[in-house]
């Protein structure tokens, strides 16, 4: 018979090196007095009906209600928000404008996209995300092709482009006529670029549809359209027709103009540019008191969430201003 052998104790394990021990927290004096109260919505004239919004559909998780940004480069400061109406808020409707902005490296330069999602089209959300992805896309890569105008017939049709793209992958066909991409996608679309040529700022920007352009006289408060506006209140004939991608004219309406100091660059859907109007009044006042130096991101998407009773419309706002030693 073979003697048991004699089992000894097992091997310790290998110890894991203690967890570091997080420094004690500082905690600061209490400010006296009480706490700040949050932030309250600005009402210009009188209200619209206050009530607590509902949530777009769930297949619109990915459309916030609201979106901010904000950043400088050594020229230029940027800031855009975007907001959802009050009408989309209580029909549990997604927000249908978009914003998008980008640096290009190589110049410095901004190229940005701004657009409204045409609330007859079914998917009109994804079509204005989509149309300024698109937009700031393809400006980035004419801005690498180096000088030279603006083409925003070529930005535009790249944008539709990709519309008909996304509206092929949508309902599996391989071709779709222009009209059945707009009932699902149509979009309005403002793009362009700020670049600095030489000591000066060169503003270039094109639109599709009938969202805005301005640019603010911080100096005196007053706004200079860049389009052509909309017809007058009191006008016995209003042209509401709107001509949006994936439509693309041959020639779409254009501005070219140096961005110089004390003029800010606007850039806004009409949810923005119906309340302004000539902007001689309050909500011009307003925004001309608050655009006066660059706000912090988030405060501008408080500013543009203001409450005004009939305009209930999605509003999106992107600004430029050149860099100067005032608000570096």
């Amino acid at each position: 018979m073979t003697p048991a052998r004699r089992v000894g104790p097992a091997p310790a394990l290998p110890q894991a090196p203690p967890l570091p021990v997080p420094p004690r927290p500082v905690v600061p004096p209490r400010v006296a007095g009480p706490d700040p109260a949050p932030w309250q919505r600005i009402t210009v004239d009188v209200p619209g009906p206050e009530f607590e919004a509902r949530p777009p559909g769930q297949d619109a998780f990915d459309f916030p209600d609201s979106e901010c940004e904000g950043w400088s480069t050594d020229r230029l400061t940027l800031r855009f928000a975007s907001v959802r109406g009050a009408r989309h808020r209580y029909y549990r409707q997604p927000r249908q404008d978009a914003a998008r902005a980008a640096v290009h490296e190589a110049t410095g330069s901004i190229a940005f996209a701004v657009a409204d999602g045409v609330s007859s089209a079914a998917e009109s959300h994804l079509g204005a995300v989509e149309a300024c992805r698109a937009a700031v896309e393809r400006l980035l890569h004419l801005l690498d092709r180096g000088p030279g105008r603006l083409d925003g017939a070529d930005v535009a049709a790249h944008a539709a482009k990709r519309l008909h793209e996304l509206a092929r992958c949508r309902l599996g066909v391989p071709a779709l006529r222009t009209a059945e991409v707009a009932r699902l996608y149509a979009t309005t679309l403002v793009a362009g670029t700020v670049r600095a040529t030489g000591d000066a700022l060169e503003a270039e920007l094109f639109r599709i549809g009938d969202s805005g352009a301005w640019l603010l006289d911080r100096s005196g408060g007053g706004y200079h359209p860049l389009f052509g506006g909309r017809a007058a209140a009191d006008a016995p004939l209003v042209d509401n027709e709107v001509s949006p991608l994936p439509l693309v004219p041959d020639r779409p309406e254009t501005a070219v103009g140096r961005l110089t100091e004390p003029w800010t660059l606007l850039v806004g859907t009409d949810g923005f540019g119906d309340p302004l109007g000539a902007g001689d009044g309050r909500v011009g006042e307003l925004f001309a008191r608050q655009l006066a130096t660059p706000p912090p991101p988030l405060w501008l998407g408080q500013v543009l969430d203001f409450t005004r009773e009939t305009f209930d419309d999605d509003r999106t706002l992107l600004a430029v201003w050149p860099r100067t030693g005032g608000h570096r």
